[in-house]
């Protein structure tokens, strides 16, 4: 009814004059005649049916077609429906009838009734594992939808391709041949394939392939994957691997910096394993090796200019031509620097001076040197710095033995602690000098061949052992001076700065003494006498004669010193004795028990030791007193009597 208002209302009809002009169509018919009539020309419609429909009227401003689908109500399509063709009236179209809307207008579909046409021409023509050609209309969650014939297909994206693809959105537009693998009838469902049928016409290719292909064929083939190690040929059939040290006879540091994806390539077949189905391509083999004669172009001892290609922790790979590399040790790059790693001398990309060294054709290794594209320092050294040269150079490094100093750039001489002073005993280099100190040294040996050079600080001076000393110092001399340090065989005492004598322990007292604390403490002001000046082992013998000084009472005294060190030191073993005596005797009571008593028996013992320590150094020190006391009156006479008693110690 709906429909009829607003045809009256479009064509502007006086309702009045509209039931004058049925009444005339209607003649002589009654309401019961024309029911009767009306029920025989309206066609009784089934829902979820295809009818054919007639068109009524085309709205290109609405966008609407009317369609006369022979029944009580009319229906209304889009024109989209129809596609890129207008519909004309009168044109007789199929169209899918669901029923009546709730505005008794009918639901009507062309391009539902399209697909179902489809479908069952589909249906009817194809069955599972027939091969189809579609086109690929859009992207789907898992796949592709793909037109075949009216139908849109399902393409999972793990059956577009034989790899894995990226971007499966590629194909779209794109029209493609598939193998049909299921078809759900009840939901009008396709499922197809693409990479089931590469994977039957590859089949059949690679059995070709392989009755044809033989070794140092050349064929072309297609880049198919890029690996780090190298790259997939495909041959038609089956792929081949093109291995990157098969690429160039030069250095490839990525198959990319070569070829790329889809690349055609003509290559050289090198091995075919039938068993395994596997092919080994080669690039590089298509060109000469530039390995031959390269004994005639780079002969040993030949001076060349490469670039630094490469560095590792051992030496540096030099490139001289393409194709042809070699490597300087890193005991080859300086005649005097110690090399730790060759980027503190060159970089990648560096062009470096090398000399051939040796050629290994069979193994494609050259050995190179840098150093040897210069002169050997230490080739001049010996006429550069002979012996007796003074040099200035600054200290480099400290060891325990001396001192190093650079005397050019790359070559350093030893400064043994031993030639550092005539005089001072040096038991470390830092006592002396210090890194970063500049320095003037005497050079006193050159080896070449051991690259080395001896220094002396020292000889700058006179030697006083020759002149100075023994005018200085004579037997018999009285001197005082101060312990500086003290030894189980005796005692040092500073003379002068940087001179010392030696107090042996038997020249401390008249009587046998078991450590020279007894007697004397570091630090402590003395009096000594000259017993012996030794100008060939460079050393001064002194005997003791008082510790009489009044800046020598702040110190302990030395006999008790001495006691109460033995006192301790045999308290020391008593307690360790008792430790070892108890972890001994945990074995059984008995054991515990002797072993405690023997604790108490050395812990007594200790204490009569300690006591007849004290008693002997209360007698020492009684009796370096009277001998103070009773010192002789003639120096000389003194003098004789002490170098009478040094010489039968020494005997």
């Amino acid at each position: 009814m709906s429909l009829v208002s607003r045809r009256v209302k479009e064509f502007d009809i006086d309702p009045s004059e509209l039931d004058a002009q049925v009444a005339l169509a209607m003649g002589t018919l009654t309401d019961e005649q024309y029911g009767t009539k009306l029920a025989g020309a309206v066609r009784e419609l089934i829902p979820d049916t295809i009818v054919e429909a007639k068109v009524d009227s085309v709205d290109e401003r609405t966008g609407l077609v009317i369609m006369d689908i022979g029944g009580k109500a009319e229906g209304t399509l889009s024109l989209s429906e129809f596609g890129e063709t207008l519909p004309e009236p009168g044109q007789m179209v199929d169209v899918h009838y669901a029923g009546l809307n709730d505005d008794d207008t009918a639901s009507i579909s062309k391009r539902r009734a399209d697909r179902q046409r489809a479908w069952e021409q589909l249906q009817s023509t194809h069955n599972e594992g027939d091969e189809v050609q579609g086109i690929c209309q859009r992207k789907i969650k898992g796949g592709l939808l793909v037109d075949v014939e009216g139908v849109p297909v399902f393409l999972p994206a793990s059956q577009v391709s034989l790899r894995r693809t990226h971007d499966i959105s590629d194909f779209i537009g794109e029209p493609i041949r598939a193998r049909i693998i299921k078809i759900d009838t009840e939901r009008m469902n396709v499922v197809i394939s693409r990479r089931k049928l590469l994977e039957e016409e590859r089949q059949k290719q690679k059995e070709v392939l392989l009755k044809d292909i033989q070794e140092n064929q050349v064929r072309i083939g297609v880049v198919k994957n890029i690996a780090d190690f190298g790259v997939f040929v495909d041959l038609g059939g089956i792929d081949g691997l093109l291995h990157i040290t098969d690429m160039s006879w030069g250095r490839v540091s990525h198959p990319s910096q070569m070829v790329e994806m889809g690349q055609e390539l003509e290559v050289k077949v090198l091995r075919v394993d039938f068993e395994r189905e596997r092919i080994a391509l080669g690039l590089k083999q298509k060109q000469a090796s530039p390995w031959e004669g390269i004994e005639d172009r780079y002969p040993s001892g030949s001076k060349h200019v490469g670039t630094v290609v490469n560095l590792m922790s051992y030496g540096a790979f030099v490139k001289l031509e393409d194709g042809v590399e070699g490597l300087v040790h890193i005991s080859e790059m300086s005649w005097t620097r110690r090399v730790n790693h060759p980027s503190e001398l060159v970089k990648s990309g560096d062009n470096v001076e090398v000399v051939v060294l040796e050629i290994d054709k069979d193994k494609q290794e050259i050995s190179l040197g840098m150093k040897q594209a210069e002169a050997n320092p230490w080739d001049l050294a010996e006429q550069n710095y002979p012996v007796g040269t003074v040099i200035e150079g600054a200290v480099r490094n400290l060891t325990s033995y001396g001192a190093f100093v650079e005397i050019e750039e790359g070559i350093d001489g030893l400064l043994h602690v031993s030639d550092m002073s005539w005089t001072k005993k040096v038991s470390h280099p830092s006592e002396v000098v210090k890194k970063g100190d500049r320095l003037q040294c005497v050079i006193l040996s050159v080896d070449t061949q051991k690259k080395r050079i001896a220094l002396g600080m020292k000889q700058l001076t006179p030697d006083p052992w020759l002149e100075e000393i023994p005018g200085k110092f004579h037997v018999g001399d009285l001197l005082t001076g101060y312990v500086t340090k003290i030894t189980n065989f005796g005692v040092f005492v500073k003379l002068e700065e940087d001179l010392e004598g030696l107090l042996h322990i038997s020249e401390l007292s008249d009587h046998k003494i078991a450590s020279p604390e007894e007697v004397v403490q570091p630090g402590m002001r003395i009096e000594v006498r000259v017993i012996r000046v030794d100008i060939e082992d460079r050393k001064i013998g002194l005997s003791f004669v008082h510790s009489d000084f009044e800046e020598n009472a702040s110190l302990p005294d030395p006999a008790e010193a001495a006691a109460k060190a033995a006192a301790r030191a045999a308290e020391e073993s008593a307690n360790d004795n008792s430790k070892v005596s108890a972890e001994g005797g945990l074995e059984s009571s008995l054991g515990a028990a002797l072993g405690a008593v023997g604790a108490q028996s050395s812990a007594a013992k200790a204490k009569a030791d300690a006591e007849a320590a004290e008693a002997a150094a209360a007698t020492a020190t009684e009796e370096i007193a009277e001998t103070a006391e009773a010192e002789p009156a003639s120096d000389d006479a003194a003098g004789e009597d002490e170098s009478t008693k040094s010489d039968s110690t020494e005997a």
